[in-house]
């Protein structure tokens, strides 16, 4: 009678505290890096009411209302997201469908809307939104997923249909990783090798037919015109990107200046770097130093030292989460907590690579580090459903180790031959 109360009192394991840890390590981190990087142009503008702490204090309240969101999602048994993963799913794209009729424009791209007086970008939401419902899907298939025509397609019309959306705006670098992520649970859901090389020639083909047309209508258009459109600046933007990645030197006042800038400010950091607080290249020669290229801060004020120390234990907390991913005996949790974790380190590798020209800049945040409210509370939302995974995981462990000291107690009182008996299997 004691044992089986001692089992009913004990419903939920504890969330790994490693991973716990790590995440609030990393959002207090951004919090100080945000300051350092956005308080001498807050201060010197009207704009931002000359106020230091401007972007510190929006990001600071979207840390705390993602507290709440991660513990709240934490205290949410993992199994229930496989009922939740549909409602969140369906409201995710509606979001997505109504920030191209009525959101705000920003940098080119439609990309936000005003929800209780926040602005939020619905495609944040949808990389969790498809994490979870391509989880689902795939567990519910089982064996069936490998199935070309039965599985495999039908969860690609989804990614596509997200995705496709996402482009509309556009946001090519949120579509990349969304599509990327999705690739990593199709994968580690059993999908066929065959099916998936299929797809990502399909993906090639359709991109080089898609940019081919493109400087295909482009060239046919009126030279003397007056007015370039918007889709034309898109593309010369994106554009410039790319040359900027394959030859910064080719245009150092314009498409590569912002590359070229945070290169220097990486170089300048040296060994130690120049302290916190401490940099010059945000000071109105980076734009978006506090979002885009707070790496390069990183680079300048830390230094090789700071900076490697700062990848190592961001190495470890993917890793970390990985691991409690892979010990879920539950397929659904693996998936959830593997596209959870890929997502971060994929969004991670565009920033950092971007900034570092390792790979074409995109305009992605860095998790956890930079100024953004909704992909912190996202991201913060998404640990608190991987704690929740890690919770049943460890309460999984606390059941094992009672049937061990069962098993044992039962053991001291069966007989030698039965014990011998036990102990050799044991070995084998």
């Amino acid at each position: 009678m004691k044992q089986q109360t001692a089992q009913t009192k004990t419903k939920r394991g504890t969330p790994d505290f490693q991973l716990l840890i790590l995440t609030l390590l990393l959002v207090g981190f951004g919090l100080v890096m945000v300051f350092s990087s956005s308080s001498s142009i807050a201060i010197a503008s009207d704009k931002f009411n000359n106020d230091a702490l401007y972007f510190t204090k929006k990001q600071l309240m979207w840390a705390i209302i993602g507290l709440f969101g991660m513990f709240f999602a934490m205290n949410i048994r993992f199994n229930k997201y496989k009922k939740l993963y549909a409602p969140f799913f369906l409201l995710t794209t509606v979001m997505l469908v109504i920030v191209l009729i009525s959101g705000a424009m920003l940098n080119g791209a439609r990309s936000w809307i005003r929800i209780f007086g926040f602005s939020v970008q619905p495609a944040e939401f949808a990389k969790i939104a498809i994490i979870l419902y391509l989880a689902a899907l795939i567990t519910k298939k089982g064996e069936r997923f490998r199935d070309l025509k039965t599985g495999y397609i039908p969860v690609l019309v989804i990614v596509g249909f997200i995705a496709g959306l996402i482009m509309l705006q556009p946001d090519f670098g949120t579509c990349f990783i969304l599509v990327a992520t999705c690739g990593l649970v199709i994968y580690a859901g059993g999908a066929s090798m065959k099916h998936i090389m299929g797809s990502i020639l399909l993906v090639v083909l359709g991109g080089a037919l898609a940019l081919g047309a493109n400087a295909l209508f482009s060239s046919v258009s009126s030279p003397d015109s007056a007015t370039v459109s918007l889709t034309e600046a898109k593309q010369s933007y994106k554009m410039d990107r790319i040359q900027a990645f394959l030859d910064p030197l080719s245009d150092p006042t314009n498409g590569s200046l912002n590359l070229l800038r945070s290169l220097v400010a990486i170089g300048d950091g040296g060994i130690t770097g120049s302290g916190i607080g401490q940099g010059t290249i945000k000071l109105h020669y980076l734009p978006n130093a506090y979002n885009d290229f707070i790496f390069s801060v990183i680079g300048e004020e830390l230094g090789f030292i700071g900076s490697a120390l700062f990848l190592l234990v961001y190495l470890y907390f993917i890793w970390r989460g990985i691991i409690v991913s892979l010990r879920c005996p539950d397929p659904f949790g693996t998936l959830v907590g593997i596209g959870i974790m890929g997502l971060i380190a994929i969004q991670a590798f565009i920033n950092i690579g971007g900034v570092t020209q390792t790979i074409p800049v995109t305009g992605v945040t860095l998790p956890f580090i930079s100024y953004g409210g909704t992909s912190l509370f996202v991201m913060m939302v998404a640990m608190g459903i991987l704690l929740s995974i890690s919770r049943t995981n460890n309460l999984d462990v606390i059941k094992e180790e009672k049937t061990k000291s069962v098993t044992v107690q039962t053991q001291t009182r069966t007989s030698p031959a039965l014990r011998s008996r036990e102990s050799i299997r044991r070995i084998r």
